[in-house]
């Protein structure tokens, strides 16, 4: 279906690809994974024929029709299924030739391939198709300029699975989709009947591909199956060669220690000289090194809360007066919940957000919350509003303005972003950086409650990664809104599902859920026992209970590595004095106090030192188990 030979592309003069070749099958979905600015996108768009490569060619099978999410998406009066039936263009042709069509051959050919087909049931298609990316059937015949861009993304998206191409092109999918989109979307391309080729940093929807292509130093690489399977074979090939390549390390030691010891012999140097030859012609392995990926660091409250954070009684939640938007609302939330909110777009998950934040009032009920309590919010739209000529090292100053420049660039040293990136402005950064940046500012002074809405949709795989590290290893409270499952699997704790006007504990996994979604869990498996339950929801408890096991550890490092802090900041009061001039000789009683004081607290700050390693053995111990 689509042949990729010594394909050599740059961007500005930098090389993004270099000699890459591949071959997808027909029938065949590849998932196209590597960094972000690797070159994915410039790939797509050699393949659409937008972009010129340097050298290589891109070849797809003769009459293969190509589809793809274009960026100009729809926004004109027509409704969202007319703006889908239009994108089979086969169909709105024959259609539109049936209607003047004279001659009863023609007719016949018409209505024919209008059966193969299968236009008699398009209408059904599409409005399966738009169901299934969040659109209910009365806001399928709406128009699309009613629609925020975000929406009109997926009626393109729609637009483009109903053409049915034999080349599918999908550049980030569920970037724009919500976790119900895109458990939909992962089902549909299962059984999709062309060739689809997807770049994506969703594992779940990698995980349903048939192959990964790796861009990665250049170069192309192909695995077979899904992305854990990849992940696998990759740690299997680096070992591998980090074993070759130490060999030959061995090797080429061994020839040279050989050359340096007889080069000067006239019996030996025949030997020598081969051996010389023998390590000209010997090529380096090239080994795969994983690049190191900055963390993600989220600061501990200042001061632990007592729980509950939030009580929530009878609430009710929306914009317009009388018309709530969730009702009757009863919840709590603790300070070392990890909640993550399920429901589709529109159900009233961002709305509870904006509650929890303070940016919404409620309209009636009861809602108490800690007066003292700090709260961040990570919403997409805020990367937006980044002031575009402030730099990180901008916002920086303004949170530490009284702080010395060594104390400053220390700070920013843990937001992630090289060194050239934290004095560039905002307006320069990708998406990844800037969500990155913003991520880092939200929990600058260290919130006791973190609300991510979609979180991922600019960060890459191991920088999701690091999020979810981050996110693990936080000491407060954590909302958590994304259509990433895993990062939901990875970190969440307990689901509440927001739908009909409400939102409730779902007391399924993410697995039950996405059967719940496509509409394939049984009707006897939707309301399962308490003790199937609670052995599906086991890993999460357990999570949490290890977290509430560790809190007395880690409050107790905490607490000897400040009281080592505070005793040696008394130790550079006693220096300073004893630094002073003439003091032996004019006050050597004091001079002999301040040794005694010296003497006491070294002995203190040593054992203060001593208590914190054996509190962090503990700690370490406990979270190893």
């Amino acid at each position: 279906m689509l042949h990729v030979n010594d394909l050599t592309c740059r961007m500005e003069g930098r090389l993004l690809i270099d000699q890459a070749t591949f071959h997808l099958p027909p029938r065949c979905r590849m998932g196209l994974v590597g960094r972000n600015g690797s070159g994915k996108s410039t790939l797509f768009r050699v393949i659409k024929g937008t972009f010129a490569a340097e050298s290589g060619d891109v070849r797809v099978r003769k009459g293969a029709r190509m589809g793809f999410v274009d960026q100009e998406v729809p926004g004109g009066p027509e409704s969202l299924m007319e703006v889908v039936l239009a994108a089979d263009t086969e169909r709105a042709s024959l259609l539109a030739e049936a209607e003047t069509a004279t001659d009863p051959h023609r007719i016949a050919d018409i209505q024919t391939r209008l059966a193969d087909i299968e236009a008699h049931s398009a209408e059904a298609r599409a409005g399966i198709i738009l169901s299934g990316l969040g659109f209910t059937a009365a806001e399928q015949l709406r128009p699309c300029s009613e629609f925020s861009g975000g929406w009109r993304m997926r009626v393109a998206l729609a637009a483009t699975l109903f053409a049915r191409p034999d080349l599918l092109l999908l550049d980030e999918p569920t970037n724009y989709l919500d976790l119900e989109g895109a458990i939909w979307l992962e089902s549909y391309l299962k059984t999709f009947p062309g060739a689809a080729l997807v770049i994506s940093h969703d594992r779940d929807l990698l995980n349903a591909m048939d192959k990964i292509a790796h861009l990665r130093a250049k170069k192309i690489s192909i695995f077979e199956g899904g992305y854990d399977n990849f992940e696998r074979q990759l740690a299997e090939k680096q070992r591998l060669q980090m074993k070759l390549k130490a060999r030959q390390d061995d090797e080429r030691r061994h020839l040279q220690a050989f050359v340096d010891r007889f080069k000067a012999k006239a019996s030996k140097a025949k030997q020598a000289q081969s051996r010389v030859k023998r390590l000209e012609k010997m090529q380096p392995v090239a080994t795969i090194v994983d690049d190191p990926v900055s963390p993600f660091e989220f600061p501990a409250p200042q001061k632990q809360m007592a729980p509950p954070l939030m009580r929530i009684e009878g609430l009710d939640l929306g914009y317009e007066p009388g018309q709530p938007i969730l009702r009757g609302l009863n919840l709590r939330i603790d300070p070392d919940d990890r909640i993550a909110l399920l429901g589709r777009n529109g159900s009233g998950k961002s709305t509870f957000a904006k509650l929890l934040a303070g940016r919404l009032e409620p309209m009636g009920g009861h809602f108490r919350r800690h007066k003292k309590i700090q709260t961040a919010f990570f919403a997409q739209h805020q990367m937006d509003v980044l002031p575009p000529e402030k730099s990180a090292y901008d916002h920086v100053l303004e949170r530490m303005e009284e702080a010395t420049e060594a104390q400053r660039r220390a700070r920013l040293a843990r937001f992630g972003l090289p060194i050239h990136l934290q004095e560039t402005p905002a307006r320069q950064l990708s998406g990844g950086e800037k969500a990155r940046l913003l991520l880092n500012l939200i929990v600058f002074d260290g919130p006791h409650l973190l609300i991510l809405d979609e979180p991922t949709n600019h960060l890459d795989m191991d920088a999701r990664a690091a999020l979810i590290d981050a996110i693990n290893a936080y000491e407060g409270a954590v909302i958590l809104i994304a259509h990433d499952r895993h990062l939901v699997e990875s970190c969440a704790d307990r689901l509440w599902l927001c739908a009909e006007g409400g939102i409730e504990p779902y007391d399924g996994d993410m697995e039950d859920y996405r059967l719940l979604v496509t509409g394939k869990a049984p009707k006897e498996e939707r309301g399962r026992t308490r003790t199937v339950i609670d052995e599906k929801t086991g890993r999460r408890r357990e999570a949490a209970a290890q977290r509430e096991a560790i809190k007395p550890l880690k409050l107790e490092v905490r607490k000897w590595e400040k009281e080592a802090e505070r005793l040696r900041a008394i130790l550079a009061t006693i220096d300073k004095g004893l630094a002073a001039p003439g003091l032996y000789e004019k006050d050597p009683k004091t001079a002999t106090e301040l040794q005694i004081k010296r003497a006491r607290a070294e002995d203190l700050i040593e054992a203060a030192e001593t208590k914190w390693l054996d509190a962090m053995e503990k700690l370490e111990a406990a979270e190893g188990g």
